[in-house]
């Protein structure tokens, strides 16, 4: 294995790494549907043949295009596609994993390529090794060897034969915590609850986006010792996208890429979410999450490029349950929702953006979902 490939790779022709970098972006929503549908019937040929081609033509890409890192990736799923293609191997729900798994790492790598960032914290190199160990293990080994992977790449061991997916709660008149509020306390979070599900009803992608959230915040703190008041973070929840709805839906709901007047719209929203909690008695901490739950350790955030020490903690929560939600909905156009661990794994994978001492107890959190 040319292991410098995989971490340092040098890249001669920028040009034709975009070129590659937009196939792929074309190609990888197809393997996903195409899996997702091989999820439904294993057995049809037809979709497997689909996928080998897929994979022959993204490895073939990758070689015209000077891409190494990519032919390393591709060619020993190409390679496993190819035994099941002649039955050699069966089509199970950890094989679908690595697969996605596999595609998942290119993106971010190509990605990663392209803006000139580093890829060590993306873990090609066990990757790849994994890969090729699969590629040539024998059949009864690979459920073992598949599950192994996973965990050398994501650090979570999946459940074997099943996806792990996110529970998605009813919507209930109130939560726990609102119901134990003293005063006025109750009546503001039940208002901040339904200005929520006034959010979740402008797209079918969002229904218990906000249930999802507190649960994961909530559990996040616990775990930690809850160093952030729980009122307050359920109240940052709930309101820390609202400000969204002061923007035409084109800039929030449409997919794909966005313009640079759009992407500043957007990255205002946070203050106007901020300045309406600002107005209301007792809920300066949760304002305070909602105007830097977009503020990055490094300072790369938005919308006051603030760095770790000047974000607070309940933002630093929010910005980790948010992002995982968001992961497990990209690219919601494909036709299916990343899993538990691929969702885990990318959060992961985006070294520095989120603060590093919420990540532990967060994964912590996560690791109890995926192993119940």
């Amino acid at each position: 294995m040319n292991t410098n490939a995989l971490l340092q790779p040098q890249i001669t022709d920028r040009e034709s790494l975009q070129e590659f970098a937009d196939n792929l972006t074309d190609q990888i929503p197809h393997i996903e549907r195409d899996i997702a549908r091989l999820e439904r019937t294993p057995g049809d040929k037809a979709l497997i043949a689909d996928l080998f081609r897929a994979l022959h033509n993204i490895k073939g890409d990758a070689s015209i295009s000077q891409v190494e890192l990519g032919v390393m990736i591709a060619h020993p799923v190409e390679t496993l596609l190819s035994r099941l293609r002649t039955g050699e191997v069966i089509f199970t729900d950890l094989l679908a994993e690595v697969v996605l798994l596999a595609m998942d790492r290119l993106e971010l790598a190509v990605e990663a390529l392209v803006s000139n960032r580093p890829l060590m914290h993306l873990k090609l190199v066990e990757l790849v090794g994994g890969l090729e160990k699969i590629a040539a293990v024998a059949p009864a080994a690979l459920a073992e060897d598949s599950a192994r992977l996973i965990e050398a790449v994501t650090g979570f061991r999946p459940a074997r034969h099943k996806h792990g997916t996110l529970p998605d709660p009813s919507p209930k008149p109130h939560s726990p915590a609102t119901e134990a509020g003293p005063g006025d306390t109750s009546a503001d979070l039940h208002f901040f609850r339904s200005l929520a599900l006034q959010f979740e009803a402008r797209s079918p992608l969002f229904q218990g986006r906000s249930e999802r959230l507190l649960k994961l915040a909530r559990d996040t703190n616990l775990d930690a010792g809850n160093p952030v008041d729980p009122l307050q973070l359920e109240a940052a929840v709930y309101f820390h996208d609202i400000g969204m709805m002061f923007l035409p839906e084109q800039v929030w709901l449409k997919a794909g890429k966005l313009s640079e007047q759009n992407k500043l719209l957007l990255q205002g929203h946070p203050i106007q979410a901020a300045a309406l909690m600002q107005r209301m008695p007792g809920w300066q901490g949760a304002a305070e999450m909602v105007a830097q739950h977009h503020e990055m350790p490094d300072g790369g955030g938005y919308p006051e490029q603030l760095k770790n020490g000047e974000i607070c903690a309940g933002a630093k929560i929010l910005a980790i349950v948010d992002a995982f939600e968001a992961v497990t909905l990209k690219h919601g156009d494909r036709g299916r929702t990343r899993s538990i661990v691929r969702a885990i794994a990318e959060v992961n994978a985006c070294d520095n953006q989120f603060a590093p001492e919420w990540i532990a107890s967060f994964n912590a959190v996560i690791r109890r979902l995926v192993e119940t």
